[in-house]
This record gives C-alpha cells, structure tokens and sequence, in this order.
C-alpha cells in the first residue's frame, strides 16, 4: 500500500480501523475491513504521505478522512529497530 511493491501476505503487516485509530493486526484476527503494509518505517511513511489509508479502508471523504496513527508508527517503529 505504501511502496506499492507486491509481496506475500505473511511478509505485510495488517491494519485496521478501531475508532478513527489504525490499529496493528499481525494475528490477521480483527474484525473489519483490514488493509496491508510493509512493517518498515519506509512503507509506513509513504503510505501516509499518499494518503492511503483512508482510500484502502474505503473511508467516508476519502483521502481527507483524518486517520490517527500513533499505535501503529509505534508497532512499526518498535519491530524495526
């Protein structure tokens, strides 16, 4: 979603919405609808850059839907360093 370089699901990290904050799923268990990044600082950052998120979770205003982040940079961040 973020490079947009394909790649197996087992190597992307799940997202989902919880109350206008993307929420990481690596269990793949969450209910709703889910969208799949690379768990690097790298991905996660052009995806919010492009604005992605809310288009892949097919957010009611689209690309100007306000999503937070915060757990899910902090998930990336942490599995990454």
């Amino acid at each position: 979603m973020g490079c947009r370089r394909r790649a197996p699901a087992s190597d992307l990290l799940r997202v989902v919405l919880s109350s206008g904050t993307l929420v990481p799923d690596p269990r793949r268990r969450l209910p709703g609808r889910g969208a799949s990044v690379h768990p690097t600082p790298e991905c996660l950052h052009a995806a919010e850059r492009r604005r992605a998120f809310a288009r892949a979770l097919r957010l009611p205003g689209g690309s100007s839907a306000p999503v937070e982040v915060g757990p899910l940079r902090d998930h990336v961040l942490g599995t990454s360093s």
